[in-house]
């Protein structure tokens, strides 16, 4: 039996919010790496540019904060903001802390594994939400902003 979510618009008769959202969701990224890369460089003085020798785990950890906190505080994270997409809950809710937390835990041990990774974007250039991995388990989905509803 598969859930059918009321809350959350229907990919067939409400299609404009996922149009173009794995492209977007890659874009988002990608300003999303290159700003925690940024805050990285800022940061490295403050470490006598010892953090040049756990630059990663300082991606890492800078990147967890960065995620968990813009997604907390408004669904969607700067990139995601800047290509007009938000996050939302299965309720069709945003995104509270909690449920931050839990998506970008999920976010970041799909990206730990490389298979985990490879199934994700598959399910998001296939699934009709373009849901990721982590988002058929947590029931969430990325959506336009711009066709709220």
């Amino acid at each position: 039996m598969s859930f059918r979510s009321f809350a959350l618009p229907d990919p067939e008769t409400q299609s404009e919010f996922y149009a173009d959202v794995p492209t977007k969701r890659l874009i988002a990224w990608v300003v999303d790496v290159v700003l925690i890369a940024l805050v990285c460089v800022v940061i490295l003085p403050f470490t006598a540019f010892t953090g040049i020798f756990f630059f990663p785990a300082l991606m890492a950890v800078v990147g967890f904060v960065y995620r968990v906190i813009t997604l907390a505080s408004g669904s969607a994270t700067w990139g995601m903001r800047l290509v007009s997409i938000e996050m939302r809950r299965q309720t069709g809710d945003k995104f509270d802390f909690a449920s931050a937390l839990l998506h970008t835990i999920g976010f970041y041990v799909s990206v730990a594994m490389a298979p985990l990774q490879l199934i994700s974007i598959v399910l998001m250039l296939t699934s009709a939400r373009a849901q990721g991995l982590t988002d058929h388990v947590m029931g969430s989905v990325a959506i336009n902003r711009a066709a709220r509803y």
